[in-house]
């Protein structure tokens, strides 16, 4: 992790956001990474996306795993809660902080050695758990730490910085999550930020599990001839089928698309997702053709990215599991600890 300051001086030009603040108010400490690193690309785009929404940076949580990935929280909303937590280990972490303070708003952070390795079967509980979220997944199909090993995310037939080939199946995390019912799925590129900062505000809107597949090239072990996570082949290979604009309810924000046909989808609290540019019968509510899209292009190499899919309907996991409106981290310990006879009835009711 970094703790170097970035200086505190403030550009006059810098507009604020409704809460007074500026979009330097949500940054945090200068980055280690290697410079031209995809993950700090992401890491604008989600300081852009916090400013724009008029977050106050206090009721944020971060929270990461291990990983070139998990050191990104540092880099963005100094003034938020954090927890770094183990190897694959973070759905874990952040399913409890949720269940005890729904009032915050979360971010996990993680990459795919970190996800669709070790924690694998961590994310996939809380996406079906449909834990209220985003979850941004820095998707560079290596271990950067350890020297640029393949990741579960790695195409077949990629090759290595050394020249060696995957031989191994890749782990898709967008139709792994649309498989085990995520209700927000999208797929971007961190050099596209005019197309993942709303994404991400997006993600940041609604309610329930959403998880941003973002592919971040590894300057260092992943960005050379042969590699499909390189900064040459994403940008030669991506195909935008879907480009969506986050319309708040109070005020709406405006984007220039060219023309096309447009479909709006209206969030829990009033937000519309507008998707324009869709291909034809392109459907972002219909799981099953969603699904179907994505495999017919990955044989081809594309790499479709937008939001592609979004349920608004499902119910996220305080209110599957009808928990109390106040916070369990507010709730005074008697009502949390009622005490052996409150227990000795409730497991009677099982009997």
């Amino acid at each position: 992790m970094s703790y170097i300051k970035k200086p505190s001086a403030r550009n006059p030009s810098l507009r604020p956001n409704a809460l007074g603040l500026t979009v330097r108010d949500y940054e945090g400490a200068m980055s280690t990474l290697c410079a031209g690193c995809g993950h700090d690309s992401i890491t604008a785009a989600i300081t852009r996306a916090f400013y724009e929404l008029d977050v106050a940076p206090h009721m944020v949580a971060k929270l990461s795993g291990i990983g070139c990935s998990s050191k990104t929280p540092t880099y963005f909303l100094s003034g938020a809660h954090g927890f770094n937590s183990a190897h694959g280990r973070m759905p874990a972490i952040l399913t409890g902080a949720s269940a005890a303070n729904r009032d915050l708003i979360y971010i996990g952070v993680s990459g795919d050695g970190d996800s669709l390795s070790i924690g694998l079967g961590q994310m996939s509980h809380a996406i079906r758990r449909n834990v209220d979220a985003l979850y941004v997944l820095e998707n560079n199909g290596v271990y950067g730490l350890t020297k640029g090993q393949f990741s579960a995310s790695a195409d077949p037939g990629s090759r290595s910085k050394h020249g060696e080939p995957n031989t191994q199946q890749a782990i898709d995390p967008v139709l792994l999550a649309l498989s085990l019912g995520a209700t927000f799925v999208a797929r971007s590129f961190s050099g596209d930020k005019g197309q993942l900062v709303p994404i991400v505000k997006a993600g940041l809107r609604h309610r329930g599990f959403a998880l941003v597949d973002v592919i971040s090239p590894c300057v260092t072990f992943n960005d050379h001839e042969g590699s499909t996570k390189s900064y040459r082949y994403t940008r030669g290979h991506q195909e935008p089928i879907v480009e969506a604009d986050l319309v708040p309810p109070a005020a709406e924000i405006t984007a220039e698309y060219a023309a096309g046909a447009a479909v709006d989808v209206r969030m829990h609290d009033g937000g519309i997702v507008r998707f324009t540019k869709i291909p034809e019968g392109y459907d972002p509510g219909d799981r099953d053709a969603v699904v179907a899209y994505l495999r017919a292009h990955q044989s081809t190499g594309a790499i479709p990215t937008g939001l592609l899919y979004l349920d608004p309907s499902g119910s996220e996991m305080h209110a599957a599991n009808r928990t109390v409106a106040t916070p369990l981290a507010q709730l005074p310990y008697e009502s949390l600890c009622p005490g052996a006879a409150a227990l000795d009835a409730l497991q009677r009711a099982y009997r």
